[in-house]
């Protein structure tokens, strides 16, 4: 088939693609096609494939035009895509179906014929500078404070907690649990806002309407009617700025008894803990751990961002597409429910699917321009992951978990992961490398915890 084409670059990494199918060959096509349909068709008055061409022209009329101008733009489109000369950077991305850009007309025969379809490609990636860039990263350190605080959960795993007695008063820190209500104005019940064995510590404010100091001094069996005004800027949106009438009843107290910050808890804790100092110690070698870890994902994610300055990409539609089905699996899969049902929610919703989506759209995008940035990089510096790389992080692996190395090695090539563990590994030669050519300065000191809690 002869076939002359243009190609028209538009925006978002999207193609216009005008095809043109001269006459002799739209004759060509249509004949042959016309002959194979004709070998399989009954036509009343005629047996089965001998009807001629005429008559099943003329009995089956715009639906056979129709049904044989969808196979020659099938066809055509197999030929142009598979013509070697075709520009590789001007393939459709194999998730981006050809669309028609118009509802196409029938072939005429005796005249050439013209249709356009358009589609996402890859897009085309210049990287700007990713070396000798500067960037800041906080001034962090473990200080006392942070261990003394991770001493002191480990006293709370470790505590003992017994009933209090029952003439016993309620105090911070005690673990309640309540059965409530919300009340009317009338002072009735408040209809599905009953809630039964109810536990928190008192002083922690997890519950909703945050009446832990309402509890204080309450004796159990006690039942108690709250009623408290919630600021306009509570965190609930619900009670921000609005009373509310609560009736409580205590139905059990336990007090909690903290062990002794000694060498018998260290012990406790774990055999090879001797000393408070071995348990202080450990604490401190895992905080360290964690930070330097928490630190280099921010240096590599502050550094990542300054080179995705340096390199605007257009990210085509298609693949924005198929990080946000991404998305809604994992989605769904938090909430354990099948996708179609958490979107027919959402959709009865008043934000509605588009909304909804629109706002997972920036770090969608976000995720896919670094993902193109760490590949095209990996690319242009020829980074592998070779079989001694692979072998040493199975080593790695095997020391760190107290696991045979023949285990680990069983365990990757069952789950097909091996591929994913070459990944990382490239993934970590590249960022490595990003660190050692660029400067990483310490910026403003931050708290650790504070740090922490950012990740992810």
């Amino acid at each position: 088939m002869t076939i002359s084409k243009e190609i028209t670059r538009l925006e978002h990494s999207r193609i216009k693609l005008a095809v043109s199918i001269g006459k002799d060959d739209v004759t060509l096509e249509y004949d042959n096609i016309l002959n194979d349909f004709s070998k399989d068709i009954q036509i009343p008055g005629f047996r089965k494939g001998k009807a001629p061409k005429n008559v099943i022209e003329r009995k089956l009329g715009a639906a056979l035009a129709s049904d044989i101008t969808g196979q020659i733009v099938e066809r055509a489109m197999e030929t142009v895509f598979q013509d070697e000369s075709f520009p590789k950077e001007d393939m459709p991305l194999a998730y981006s179906t050809p669309a028609l850009e118009d509802e196409p007309s029938n072939i005429t025969l005796g005249e050439d014929y013209t249709f356009t379809v358009t589609y996402d490609v890859f897009p085309k990636i210049t990287m700007g500078q990713y070396t000798g860039l500067e960037i800041e990263t906080p001034d962090v350190h473990i200080t006392e404070e942070d261990i003394n605080r991770e001493l002191e959960a480990v006293r709370e795993r470790n505590a003992v907690v017994f009933d209090k007695d029952d003439a016993a008063p309620a105090a911070k820190g005690d673990i309640a649990t309540v059965n409530y209500c919300e009340l009317t104005g009338e002072d009735e019940v408040e209809k599905g806002s009953e809630r039964e064995d109810f536990v928190f510590a008192i002083g922690s404010e997890h519950n909703i309407f945050k009446f832990d100091d309402d509890l204080i001094g309450m004796k159990k069996g006690e039942t108690k009617r709250i009623e408290k005004t919630f600021a306009e800027d509570f965190e609930d949106k619900d009670l921000a700025g609005k009373t509310k009438k609560i009736r409580v009843t205590l139905t059990s107290l336990k007090e909690k008894k903290l062990p002794d910050l000694d060498d018998d808890l260290a012990q406790d804790v774990d055999e090879k803990f001797k000393t408070l100092d071995d348990l202080k110690n450990s604490v401190r070698e895992r905080l360290d751990h964690n930070l330097e870890h928490r630190l280099k994902s921010i240096k590599i994610n502050t550094l990542l961002e300054k080179i995705m300055e340096n390199t605007p990409i257009d990210i085509p539609e298609a693949m924005t597409r198929v990080q946000l089905d991404a998305q809604w699996r994992d989605f769904a899969r938090q909430l354990n429910m099948p996708v179609d049902t958490v979107k027919g929610n959402i959709a009865k919703s008043e934000k509605g699917l588009d909304e909804f989506e629109a706002l997972w759209r920036p770090n969608a995008a976000k995720a896919l321009h670094s993902r193109l940035v760490i590949e095209t990089l990996m690319k242009d510096l020829n980074i592998e992951a070779t079989e001694e790389d692979v072998e040493k992080e199975f080593e790695r692996q095997a020391a760190r978990n107290g696991q045979n190395l023949d285990e680990i090695k069983k365990l990757y090539e069952q789950e097909n992961m091996k591929s994913y563990l070459e990944d990382d590994i490239k993934e970590t030669k590249l960022f490595d490398l990003l660190l050692a050519k660029n400067t990483i300065k310490s910026g403003d000191e931050k708290d650790y915890l504070a740090i922490m809690e950012k990740e992810g």
